[in-house]
């Protein structure tokens, strides 16, 4: 069974950095099974593609929002996917979801293509 945990939201001033994480925490879990992404949705809103990444990280694709701020990177011997974030703005304040894609080495920017969520992490940013 995948289970996945994120962790390091929190609260920021604009132009602040954080990184995410995204642990595959279930015994036997393997992350390099899994084509893996980064979603957001902030209240009111539908969920939105963030970023993902191929099985063994040498694919990765950024929503243009993101494009040049953020950056999706992995470490399959930790199991744990990345999500660096600097020059963060205000409208970057969402809850962040990490997805698992089981089937198919390609990145998916579409949320109903995953097959596994964690339960997010809350990140504000201030202005």
């Amino acid at each position: 069974q995948v289970q996945l945990v994120e962790s390091g939201g929190g609260l920021v001033q604009a132009g602040g950095s954080l990184r995410l994480s995204c642990a595959c925490a279930a015994s036997g879990c393997t992350a390099s099974n899994y084509v893996m992404g980064w979603f957001r949705q902030a209240p009111g809103k539908e969920r939105e593609f963030v970023a993902a990444i191929t099985r063994r990280g040498g694919g990765t694709r950024y929503a243009d929002s993101v494009k040049g701020r953020f950056t999706i990177s992995r470490d399959n011997a930790k199991n744990t996917l990345y999500l660096q974030m600097n020059s963060l703005k205000p409208e970057d304040t969402a809850d962040y979801y990490c997805g698992a894609v089981l089937a198919g080495n390609y990145v998916r920017t579409s949320a109903q293509e995953y097959d596994y969520w964690g339960q997010g992490t809350q990140v504000t940013v201030s202005s």
